[in-house]
């Protein structure tokens, strides 16, 4: 019974997360993934908690995939940011830093 109601809040929760992403102009959304990363290290401590309190194995290896999506939102997350800023540098004066291209 607890599965299925997990299983009904992730499908809510993923199709309310599309839905408010598809909303977003695209000019925002760099902007906004940007701010989103202290969001994204939030996932992870709770991803964190959920495999420090799983009891059974299926549920570990569960908590274990969590933490390591929510990893990969994290550091993706910074990579978009840095490829961002490292737009606005400018070739002089930028303290020293090669420009990404």
């Amino acid at each position: 019974m607890d599965a299925w109601i997990l299983l009904l809040l992730f499908c809510v929760g993923a199709g309310v997360g599309y839905k408010v992403i598809r909303q977003v102009p695209s000019l925002l959304h760099t902007p906004l993934m940007s701010s989103m990363n202290a969001l994204s290290g939030v996932t992870v401590l709770g991803a964190l908690v959920a495999a420090a309190a799983a009891l059974s194995t299926g549920h570990r290896v569960c908590a274990m995939v969590a933490v390591a999506l929510a990893m990969v939102n994290v550091v993706g997350g910074f990579q978009v940011t840095h490829r961002m800023l490292s737009l606005f540098r400018s070739e002089k004066g930028d303290g020293g830093h090669p420009r990404n291209e």
